[in-house]
């Protein structure tokens, strides 16, 4: 019998090898970003990809990696002095000494979740009359000021006729 699984645990499993082929990165190393980094680092900066050393011979010595960052133009000098704390607590996040160096790539940095909202046109008031009616019969006033303020944001998107 199988049950349910979270999305996450899904989309783990698709992006995590894809990740690490690509960009030699873990999803988790993205996910902890702002813990590794630190609060006021990590909204300006995202870790793009590590770049292994190649080595030639089986037997070679093991070389510690470099890891590009994507960096917002102010916030590159911050991170710049911060680099060996920031190789610290990423090699603490990894669990050996993997990273040697950080190369700092100037980009803008786009998280998820920050999407800009459009910006919704005033309504009618035949349309605000005609939201009022579609609610008016709920009694919970909680569930009614939400779903008000969902039939304004669904009314104020639409253009008028």
């Amino acid at each position: 019998m199988k049950y349910p699984r979270q999305i996450s645990e899904i989309s783990e499993s698709i992006l995590d090898p894809l990740l690490r082929k690509r960009a030699g990165i873990s999803l988790g190393l993205v996910q902890s970003w702002e813990e590794i980094a630190g609060a006021r680092l990590a909204e300006r900066t995202r870790p793009e990809k590590i770049v292994w050393p190649r080595r030639l011979r089986e037997n070679d010595p093991f070389e510690p990696a470099t890891l590009i960052i994507a960096c917002e133009g102010s916030a590159a000098l911050h991170l710049q002095h911060e680099t060996g704390e920031v190789i610290s607590r990423v090699n603490a996040f990894l669990g050996f000494n993997a990273i040697g160096r950080i190369k700092i790539v100037q980009k803008p940095v786009v998280r998820h979740g920050e999407q800009v909202k459009p910006r919704l046109r005033v309504l009618t008031e035949a349309e605000k009359s005609r939201l009022s009616g579609v609610v008016s019969g709920i009694e919970d006033e909680g569930l009614k000021a939400a779903l008000e303020k969902l039939g304004t944001a669904v009314l104020g998107e639409k253009k008028q006729k």
